[in-house]
């Protein structure tokens, strides 16, 4: 693979660290800042937001730059939020920094994934993906527990600080190694005219089904510390040294997703939404007993990320031509909102329905609505049925 893939992997893994590390630093910011554990689980949310809005913003307003003006400039933003967040006075300054950090999340994975199958031949264009997302995952792996010991120890400023130091490195990464636009891959396409993708009923079919596909995810990650902890009988300190094998799950069902959907990209997809079907809901009955319990959590992480980059590659088949990158944001951001959206839903089941031994029956259940999201747009495909008709 290209030196550049791990070039953009570098600037993903910075991302995902500071999206996920603030799970572990709550009561930390929540001291240190004078506000509730609620209140400092809003940051997340905040960042949540910051995606989503971020994501037609700037790939909107970027849509005529060089893609490697682009992907600096948004590690730039990306930086400089986390600067802002070690700096932050309170609470509210924080909750903005992390929204402006989080601007650059949608659009650095989607211009990303659309500069990474540029530097392969037509058969590795998935892997490429896969390779980028490799970064989020080391993050999880890595990253994420490393600027947890890191906040717990030094305090929560520090870990922003550690990753403003990765984003200056990933700028300098990417300048060096990501090529610059050829003439006939530079992109001409108005903002308006990038716009017009999401006319396209099968890219917004896509976008469903991404968005279904991490609802199911979500709503169960969200909970799984109080689920190995109140259901498998897992001490709490026992669930970050779990979560480890969640993440070595992410890194293989990333790599394995990727591969497989260069050969085979729609039964990549489709299998791969059963497959995260079928491991949500035997985790009904496996998390009451500790060894399957955690064979599962792994299995959760590696069922999971195999669904990413056969979505990611199936939105931008359906984009191609002329607002690709804006599409491909928008795809990030459905993950995103997937997130929140699965957070909710699993608490919905706590507070109001079956309870927290259910979460992963409900969860289980939502992506075979993603697998008939895709089947409905595989027929509008065949029908021809590219365009929203007009009002």
């Amino acid at each position: 693979m290209p030196i550049a893939l791990y070039a953009l992997a570098a600037g993903a893994f910075g991302i995902g660290v500071t999206e996920f590390v603030i799970m572990g630093l709550l009561l930390e910011v929540g001291n240190d800042l004078g506000v509730s554990i609620s209140a400092a689980g809003l940051l997340i949310s905040g960042y949540a937001l910051g995606v989503v809005v971020g994501a037609p913003l700037l790939a909107a307003f970027t849509a005529r730059w060089p893609r490697k003006t682009v992907l600096l400039a948004l590690m730039a933003v990306f930086t400089l939020g986390n600067l802002a967040c070690a700096l932050a006075p309170d609470y509210w300054m924080l909750m903005a920094a992390r929204v402006l950090t989080a601007f650059a999340h949608a659009s650095f994975f989607g211009v990303g994934s659309v500069v990474a199958t540029g530097l392969v031949p037509s058969d590795r264009k998935a892997t490429a993906i896969a390779v980028m997302f490799t970064g989020l995952t080391a993050a999880n792996v890595l990253g994420v527990p490393f600027g947890t010991w890191l906040g717990q120890a030094y305090g929560w400023r520090a870990t922003f600080w550690a990753v403003t130091l990765i984003g200056l490195a990933a700028v300098a990464i990417i300048a060096a190694f990501v090529p610059r636009d050829s003439g006939d891959e530079a992109p001409e396409e108005t903002s308006g005219g990038a716009l017009s993708v999401l006319g396209r009923r099968t890219v917004l079919i896509g976008l469903l089904t991404t968005v279904l596909s991490w609802v199911g995810v979500f709503a169960a990650f969200t909970y799984i510390a109080p689920i190995l902890t109140g259901i498998s009988g897992f001490s709490e300190s026992a669930v970050s040294p779990i979560l480890l094998v969640f993440g070595g799950g992410l890194v293989v069902g990333n790599l394995l997703g990727g591969r497989l959907a260069d050969r085979h990209l729609v039964p990549t997809m489709i299998g791969s939404l059963a497959v995260l079907s079928a491991v949500l809901l035997a985790m009904t009955f496996a998390m009451h007993d500790r060894i399957l319990a955690v064979v599962f959590v792994g299995l959760l992480g590696a069922a999971s990320f195999a669904t990413v980059a056969p979505l990611q590659m199936w939105v931008l088949k359906k984009a191609d031509g002329a607002g690709q990158s804006l599409a491909s944001s928008f795809n990030i951001a459905a993950f995103n909102l997937g997130n929140a959206l699965g957070a909710w839903l699993g608490g919905v089941v706590i507070d109001h329905g079956p309870g927290l031994g259910a979460i992963t029956l409900v969860a289980g259940l939502v992506p075979l609505a993603a697998i008939a999201s895709a089947l409905v747009g595989l027929r509008a495909e065949r029908r021809g049925d590219r365009f929203v008709p007009a009002e």
